[in-house]
């Protein structure tokens, strides 16, 4: 099985890219895409394994950025899914294979925390944000930048 070596962190903390980029993508891609483009998109492990398929991106509202993957592995027909949290920053957006490549091993994420999609963890939690960002070596998202400051109102504005 085919492995990869990803490239060193992107700035900022989004997923990062490989492949022949604009030329393999649909549309204005891949550095910006409809989140619907990427809908059951195979993820592969660092070894190679196909490990899911994307079923939700999750996005930090008031951020305005990614927060995670929701990866459906196993199961037949969206029955007896596992569903996993996968930090956006931990993928790699693959636009020759049109997949996502995760440098984890197919074991660990085996062995991963997942949900039922009747039970839905608390994604806007930082402990447990934290947890999965240390589970799957990435930063979390929302360090080391500012936070969101709701625009204050005016009273001069009408």
């Amino acid at each position: 099985m085919p492995t990869f070596t990803p490239n060193p962190m992107p700035t900022g903390n989004g997923a990062r890219i490989v492949g022949k980029g604009a030329s393999t993508a649909a549309g204005p891609g891949p550095d910006v895409m409809a989140a619907s483009t990427l809908d059951s998109d195979k993820i592969l492990s660092s070894d190679g394994e196909e490990i899911g398929k994307v079923k939700d991106i999750m996005l930090d509202v008031q951020s305005g950025r990614i927060a995670y993957v929701v990866m459906s592995s196993g199961g037949f027909l969206g029955i007896g899914d596992k569903l996993l949290a996968i930090p956006w920053n931990a993928l790699t957006l693959d636009t020759s294979r049109k997949c996502f490549l995760l440098n984890v091993s197919a074991e660990r994420v085996r062995s991963a925390p997942g949900f039922d999609k009747d039970q839905w963890p608390s994604m806007a939690d930082a402990t447990w944000g934290s947890t999965v960002h240390a589970y799957y070596g990435s930063e979390p998202y929302w360090e080391g930048v500012d936070p969101v400051v709701p625009p204050s109102d005016d009273p001069g504005r009408h």
